[in-house]
């Protein structure tokens, strides 16, 4: 036979595991210091720009689709 066990104790042993589990995840989340903040951002500003300076553009001033060949929109 299966071992008996109180569903109540069950129940408050898993909820605690979950509010733990949400904790853990907030400390990762929001437990950031400013400079950590501040670093984050400025690599992120950083790539942006470096994406946005990689971008081709036309002789028309807009950006290229570089899947699609210049001459598929004469056909």
């Amino acid at each position: 036979m299966g071992d008996v066990i109180n569903l109540n104790q069950r129940r408050k042993q898993m909820e605690r595991k979950r509010k733990a589990e949400a904790a853990r995840e907030n400390r990762a989340k929001f437990g950031r210091t400013k400079a950590d903040k501040a670093k984050e951002e400025a690599e992120s500003a950083l790539s942006e720009r470096q994406l946005d300076n990689a971008r081709l553009e036309d002789d028309d001033g807009e950006t290229a689709d570089p899947a699609t060949p210049p001459d598929a929109s004469d056909k």
